[in-house]
């Protein structure tokens, strides 16, 4: 089942748009806090996007940049204002599709059915992470944090997924060990502090300094 997210404002047309994919076997979140289009996106999981152009505080080119800078997951501009410069500027910010309002719920179920196709048929997914702001990417590998990225190794990258999985909650250095182990990587007590502190200082200058926490007796965590 692909997860579709919705940033609507129009309560009746998001209703409408919602049941209609749902029908058709989508998982649909529709935004509710407009001010944190992409804090809801992250937290939604979602494969695609449908994105109306105009928003309350900040329009839909924002929250397509915002999005994209995390994630390449397709999104879709619904819009009234379908002129050519709107569209133009749609696409230049990341869009992969614009569709016109008013429109058949038909089509755009149709629509969606392709992109998802296309997008997913190279096995392009939308792994994404998220705590106190900071975004970690499965897919590509990066963590990124207020507009700035950092690129990770595997190790790294599998000790932050594990960090970020378990919630703000304090996981054993054997817990870290074991979960490098069983992916074929050997990693010693030694070793795994060398790549705990090398990934601190990785953190440290994207802004993320204390983000990884030592609990005395526990392990790490991530609150």
């Amino acid at each position: 089942m692909y997860r579709i997210f919705l940033a609507e404002d129009d309560e009746t047309l998001c209703t409408l748009i919602k049941k209609h994919l749902e029908s058709w076997g989508y998982e649909v979140t529709a935004a509710e806090d407009f001010l944190n289009i992409t804090g809801e996106f992250i937290r939604s999981e979602a494969q695609l996007v449908l994105l109306d152009l105009k928003l309350p505080r900040f329009n839909g080119f924002h929250w397509c940049e915002e999005i994209r800078r995390i994630s390449q997951v397709p999104i879709v501009f619904l819009s009234s204002a379908a002129d050519n410069m709107n569209i133009v500027m749609a696409m230049s910010r990341g869009a992969d599709d614009f569709i016109p309002k008013p429109f058949d719920l038909e089509v755009l179920s149709a629509k969606v059915q392709a992109i998802l196709r296309r997008a997913y048929s190279f096995g392009m997914g939308a792994d994404l992470l998220e705590r106190g702001g900071a975004v970690l990417n499965l897919g590509s590998g990066t963590l990124s944090y207020q507009g700035n990225s950092v690129d990770l190794t595997r190790n790294e990258l599998r000790i932050l997924n594990l960090l970020f999985s378990q919630g703000g909650k304090a996981v054993s250095r054997e817990s870290i060990m074991q979960m490098l182990w069983e992916n074929d990587d050997f990693v010693d007590d030694n070793t795994l502090t060398v790549n705990v502190n090398r990934l601190r200082r990785k953190l440290e200058g994207i802004g993320l300094g204390g983000m990884i926490v030592t609990k005395k007796g526990l392990g790490y965590m991530v609150p």
